[in-house]
Formats: C-alpha cells, sequence, structure tokens
C-alpha cells in the first residue's frame, strides 16, 4: 500500500517532467515533503548530495517566490542557467547585471512571474533590493552554506546572523537551511536561528564509500616531487588544493614544466582567466587545475578521479567540502594528503592576524557611539542615528573588513546597535530621453516634483549628480521619496541610474561604557582565535592518530562507523601510536631577529604602533593601516612568514619593552 502523501506525489511527478529525474537521492523526499507541509527543515547533506533540488523543485510548487541566499556568483549563475534552460523561471541578482538586466528581473518578481531568485546575503540589507521586494510573497527562504551563521561554523559570515532577524521580519513562511559541514553544534545553532524542529533535521551521512582517503606524511621539500609521480600514476581529472596564490602558480608552472595539463586557479587571477580555466577543466582540455580554496564551489563535474592536498586543508570542514568533490559518478576516487606541519604556521598566523587590538576596538567604538558627534549623526541632526562608512572607519582603526562587520554584528546582538539599513549617499543619473518628456508621464503634483528632482542635482554633460540628503533638505521632501522615485524612474527606463557612497545606517539603542565594551568585544575575538586553534589540533590530530581516517572524520561531525572502512591509508598502516608529521626545523629568532624588531620600532611608524600591529606585519599579513601607509613594500614585510605568530608576538613585546625601558 503507498503510504505517500499526495504532496509528495505531486513533487515525483515534476521530479520526473522538469528535471527529468527518475527518483529523489536519499534524504531529498523527507526535506520536500516537510517545506510542502508548511515546516522548515534543515539539510545536511556531503558535496555533491543533491541539496540544490530540495528547494528547486518545491520552489516550483509553492505559491509565491523562493529567495535562494548564496555567497558565490559563479554558483549562481551555473545554477540559474540550468534551471533556464528546463524551463523553470529563475533568476539572479549580482553585481554583474547591467541595470537593464537587474529592471527586468524587478519587473519580474513584481508582477508574480518568477519563481526563484538567487541572491547574496548582503543584498538583504541592501535599500533598494528591499523596497522592490516588498510586493512579494517569500514561501521559502532556502540558505546555501547556512553552517556560516554559527560562531562554531568553519568560516564564520556576519551577514549570515542576519537572516534569521530577516525572515521573522518579512514573514518569511518557511526557510530551508543547507550545509554540506555541520558538526552537532552548528547544527544546534542553525535550527535555534531559524525555528527548525529536531525532526526536521535531515542528515544522509558523510560516508563516501568510493573515496579512497589516505593522508601521506611528507616533508616540505618533498612534496612537489611526490605530487608529479602521482599524476603521473593515475589517469583523470584531478584538483591540488594549495593554501597560498603564489603556491597555486609555482606547483602548476612545474606540472606544466614536467608536461601534466595543468593551470592554476585562484581569487588574485581577473574573472575571465578563472572562467577560463573553469571552461577548460569542464571541458577535459585542462586535466589538473591546481588551486586555492576559491575553486570548487558550485562545479558540477562528476568525474573527478583525484584530489591531492598539497598543503594541509584550513579545517577538516573544508577538507570534507573539497574531498566530496571527487567521484561524483560513483566510481572510485582518490583523496590523498601530502601532509607537513610546517603549513600549520601560515594557517594559524591567518587567525592570529585576524584578532583586532583592544586599542582599534576601542577607538571604533567611541566613534561609533559618541554621544554628540555631529558628523557621524543621521541626517534630521538625532545622535540616536548614526551614518557609517564601513570602508573608512576600517582604514581609520585598522580593522580589516571582514573583522568590522563581525564587530558591528556583534554590537547588534548585545543590543546596543540596530541596523536601519545600507544607502547610498551620492546618486549619479543620465536621462535617456528630454526631462520635459519623462516629467509630462505623471499628473501635475508628480511631475513638478520629478523636474524638482533634476533641477535640484548638479549638471554635467550627461550625467546629473545629486546627493539624496541634500535635495531633500532643498525640496522639504523625505529622502525615501527622494529615492523611491529615482529607483522608480529606472525601472521604467527613463534614467540610468549610478549609486555611488555607500553607508550604513544604525540606531544606537544603549551607550555603555567604551572600555568596558571593548573589553567584552576583545574575549569574544580572543575566543573565536580559540576555536580557530582547536580546529586545527584536530585537523593535526586526524592526519597523525592511527586508525581508521574515515572513522574519525564521521565521528567529527557526529557520526558512527559499524566499522572501519578497511580502504582507507589508516586501515592499511601497521602503525598504532601517534606519528608526528614531518616539520622544519623551527626558525631560531635570535640578535638578528631582535635587530630587525628594533629598527622597526625605532621608525616610529603610526601604523605599526602596536605590538599586534608590528607582529603581522613581520609575518606578511597585511592591514589597512599597513596598506594606507604603502608599507608593503618595506623591506622586512613579512620577513617572518615561517614563524608562528604567536612567537613573532612574544619577540615584539620583549624587544619593545626593553626600548620604552632604556
Amino acid at each position: 500500500m503507498n503510504s505517500e502523501s499526495p504532496a509528495l506525489s505531486q513533487a515525483r511527478e515534476v521530479l520526473r517532467e522538469r528535471f527529468q529525474l527518475e527518483d529523489f537521492r536519499p534524504g531529498q523526499a523527507q526535506v520536500i515533503e516537510t517545506l510542502l507541509a508548511g515546516r522548515s527543515a534543515l539539510a545536511v547533506f556531503p558535496t555533491g548530495g543533491g541539496k540544490s533540488l530540495c528547494y528547486q523543485l518545491p520552489g516550483l510548487l509553492l505559491p509565491g517566490l523562493t529567495l535562494v541566499v548564496s555567497p558565490l556568483i559563479a554558483l549562481m549563475k551555473d545554477q540559474v542557467d540550468a534551471l533556464q534552460a528546463l524551463g523553470v523561471p529563475a533568476a539572479r541578482l549580482d553585481s554583474s547585471l547591467s541595470s537593464a538586466e537587474a529592471r527586468a528581473i524587478y519587473q519580474a518578481v513584481g508582477e508574480g512571474e518568477l519563481k526563484l531568485l538567487y541572491v547574496a546575503p548582503e543584498r538583504l540589507g541592501n535599500e533598494g533590493f528591499l523596497q522592490r521586494l516588498r510586493r512579494a510573497r517569500i514561501s521559502l527562504l532556502a540558505i546555501d552554506e547556512a553552517h556560516c551563521i554559527s560562531e562554531w561554523g568553519h568560516n564564520f559570515r556576519p551577514d549570515y546572523l542576519k537572516l534569521a532577524r530577516f525572515a521573522e521580519e518579512w514573514g518569511v513562511e518557511r526557510v530551508l537551511a543547507l550545509t554540506a559541514t555541520a558538526t552537532p553544534a552548528v547544527a544546534e545553532d542553525v535550527r535555534a536561528a531559524f525555528g527548525i524542529a529536531a525532526e526536521d533535521h535531515v542528515q544522509t551521512g558523510f560516508r563516501r564509500p568510493n573515496l579512497a582517503l589516505s593522508v601521506t606524511p611528507c616533508p616540505a621539500d618533498e612534496r612537489a616531487e611526490l605530487l608529479l609521480a602521482r599524476l603521473r600514476e593515475h589517469e583523470g581529472a584531478s584538483v591540488v588544493y594549495v593554501t597560498l596564490q603564489r603556491t597555486a602558480e609555482q606547483v602548476s608552472e612545474a606540472l606544466a614544466a614536467a608536461g601534466i595539463e595543468a593551470r592554476c586557479y585562484h581569487a588574485g587571477l581577473r574573472s575571465e582567466e578563472r572562467e577560463a580555466v573553469q571552461e577548460a577543466f569542464m571541458s577535459g582540455a585542462c586535466r589538473v587545475v591546481v588551486a586555492t580554496i576559491a575553486f570548487g564551489m558550485g562545479i558540477d563535474k562528476s568525474d573527478i578521479r583525484a584530489i591531492y592536498h598539497f598543503n594541509l586543508p584550513k579545517t577538516l570542514e573544508n577538507y570534507t567540502q573539497e574531498i566530496g568533490r571527487a567521484g561524483r559518478d560513483g566510481e572510485p576516487a582518490r583523496c590523498e594528503l601530502l601532509a607537513c606541519a610546517d603549513d600549520t604556521v601560515v594557517l594559524g598566523n591567518f587567525t592570529y592576524g585576524d584578532t583586532p587590538t583592544l586599542g582599534a576596538i576601542a577607538g571604533a567604538l567611541g566613534e561609533l557611539l559618541a554621544p554628540n558627534d555631529s558628523q557621524r549623526a543621521g541626517s534630521q541632526g538625532d545622535s540616536s542615528r548614526i551614518e557609517v562608512s564601513r570602508y573608512h572607519l576600517a582604514r581609520r582603526h585598522d580593522l580589516r573588513p571582514l573583522v568590522l562587520s563581525t564587530l558591528l554584528t556583534y554590537l547588534e546582538l548585545r543590543g546596543v546597535l540596530r541596523a536601519t539599513g545600507p544607502f547610498y549617499t551620492g546618486y549619479k543619473l543620465q536621462p535617456l530621453r528630454p526631462v520635459e518628456d519623462i516629467a509630462a508621464r505623471f499628473d501635475p503634483e508628480r511631475a513638478s516634483f520629478i523636474s524638482d528632482v533634476f533641477r535640484a542635482g548638479k549638471q554635467g554633460r550627461k550625467w546629473i549628480t545629486l546627493e539624496p540628503e541634500a535635495v531633500a533638505v532643498a525640496l522639504g521632501q523625505p529622502r525615501l521619496r527622494i529615492v523611491k522615485a529615482l529607483q522608480y524612474l529606472e525601472e521604467q527606463g527613463e534614467v540610468v541610474l549610478q549609486p555611488s557612497g555607500l553607508t550604513h545606517g544604525y540606531e544606537v539603542l544603549e551607550r555603555p561604557e567604551i572600555a568596558t565594551l571593548a573589553r567584552e568585544l576583545g574575549q569574544r575575538f580572543s575566543e573565536r582565535e580559540q576555536r580557530d586553534e582547536e580546529r586545527l589540533a584536530q585537523l593535526l590530530a586526524f592526519c597523525e592518530e592511527p586508525g581508521c581516517l574515515t572513522e574519525r572524520l564521521l565521528a567529527y561531525f557526529g557520526e558512527g562507523l559499524a566499522e572501519p572502512c578497511g580502504d582507507c591509508s589508516g586501515c592499511r598502516s601497521e602503525t598504532s601510536e601517534r606519528t608526528p608529521l614531518p616539520r622544519s626545523m623551527a626558525r631560531e629568532l635570535g640578535a638578528e631577529a631582535e635587530d630587525t624588531v628594533r629598527a622597526l620600532l625605532r621608525e616610529r611608524r603610526a601604523a605599526l604602533a602596536e605590538p599586534r600591529q608590528l607582529t603581522r606585519f613581520l609575518c606578511g599579513l597585511a592591514s589597512p593601516a599597513a596598506t594606507q601607509a604603502k608599507l608593503r613594500s618595506h623591506p622586512v614585510y613579512g620577513a617572518f612568514a615561517d614563524v608562528p605568530f604567536p612567537r613573532v608576538l612574544e619577540l615584539v613585546r620583549r624587544v619593545r619593552a626593553e626600548e620604552a625601558e632604556g
């Protein structure tokens, strides 16, 4: 007897007719049935496990719009292209679109013609986007990479924390949170944020029997030769993961020189170069891609036969995502990690470099929360409303952009600030026909208003430049009316609009004592640093402990294995003791290093005034202050890049104290 619900039966019909698939993959039916029943769900599927269908198919059956939040433009583009090829009304909004393309999408949203719309998480704080979205019924909010909302997650993104509030304030009917990497603590965070019941948490398991896992301890200077040997032994498409952009370039060049069809891929390449590498790999014209973590998200190539980690991955979550790209066709694939403990220096230093100084935190707080700062106050002179240029605030207080975003998010969660939304302080507009013809479309009152707005701007040969705040004061009209009028004219194809001066608005809800709040937030950043240290230690333990690798990896994600897998390098090894990874001789920081620090201190660089600032500089970690002071070309920038950050910081503090006494 068939006990399947009518909704799931209908979903199966759509699966066959629209998506041309015969059956659901494990977990998909349960997630889809949950959503169609009106409940929210968490789907934890391995990379390549079919997460996308869990919202794409319900998106066709639900009455309103399915809004998909994804952090990757490339992934959005690929999925939208594939859906459109199937006849699914889907679109994406990102910075690569022209104003005409964006206008057409907004019109489709307003008229209810669009079923799926892909956006980046940051767009949900965009003033213009939110205004246009008000007309839409959001039946489903699908959140890809949902682990990013959790500080226990391995790549926490501040904008993700605000998604739960968005879902509540906008009356989203149901939420689907998706991730390939959720530890039990992360999954609990995600469920709590969106009110997802434990029984609606669907996890299909991370076990991929066709993947042969191996960890090969390897000194740093032997990895290139071993990698070359592996690529010559085994044919088929392969991805080689490295940590640094320069390593990607060096390794790909060495492989190409040895006759291997290899190219590099990293975020430092121009977008057209990255697209060319990806297309060559997908078509088979290029057999090997040597890449940073920038490569692979959303790459739908089923026949990748090997994943090699030339460097240690950043975390076990990263490792799981990256090996998950191999063998999606179900055929055997190799996943080998060429493990050297030297890599922990670079990975650890990235973490330490992001931790702000207490002075930087206090300085930013003082500027944000100063009660009588007329420059920061909102346009109505209300000191409880402030306007913040994140770019300039980060530069003034030497905070990396992501660190500042995290700081502002912490203040929102703490109840000190409430975001009122980003906006633009200026616009350039180009009328596409005479202004009087545009105004003639409207009734007399609106026509007069439109003409006044145009006249209030600074007239150029082709463009009119205006500041909505100044125009609002001049015309005695609300700023919002002016902005909405400009956006409406753009939607109607009457003007080309170019915004500038992105500014974030906040309402100050509380003004705690700055020093106390700075210490509290400093402690939160220190705890994040400690969690990253723990993840690195867990990664080392995974590589060094004896026994089954698959068993240890599954245990990390809260799963068990009835018996060892039998085919990983841990199962094949006869060793029963922990085996430390190869490590180069630690570099001594002797008299020469002390002289380097002493000479820098005597230069009295404002950008290097704090011990952590100077340590970042010596470890080759960029910061806004050092970049602004053009110090990255300094002869000793990165002089201690191969030394752990804590050791360099200890040296800097000691020499600094000696200089102060002397």
